[in-house]
């Protein structure tokens, strides 16, 4: 008898443990309006605010921000919302006006006042 509430409690145990593991995802997320380090620091820094964002890599070069998050503390929406709050664009979804009037003109498209050396780095 003492044998078999054993092997329950094991089982038990082993099941309690195995299903508080949470569902972690890795999302590619196209930002074509990020063009130097200054875009890339500043969507870290807004995404990493995020409760359930546990990895931001944004390459300003390939215009692509790969997020690492929990699914049941936010969504892929959540995260691109926060991506256009902080002034740019991500993947469907634009810049919201006020944040991307809020951006340094270094981070602004040429026709707004930003650098006309790259002149497709910023397109709205």
């Amino acid at each position: 008898m003492k044998k078999a509430i054993f092997i329950a409690f094991a089982f038990l145990s082993f099941y309690v443990v195995n299903g508080q593991t949470k569902a972690s995802v890795t999302a590619k997320i196209k930002t074509p309006t990020i063009g130097c380090e200054n875009c890339k620091n500043k969507i870290e820094t807004y995404l990493k605010r995020n409760d359930g964002v546990t990895y931001v890599l944004v390459n300003w070069r390939r215009k692509e921000t790969v997020v690492k998050f929990l699914t049941d503390r936010v969504n892929i929406e959540e995260i691109k919302t926060a991506i256009a709050n902080a002034g740019y664009a991500a993947d469907d979804i634009l810049a919201t006006p006020d944040s991307y009037q809020r951006l340094p003109k270094t981070c602004k498209s040429p026709k707004d006042g930003g650098p006309a050396k790259y002149p497709n780095i910023h397109s709205n």
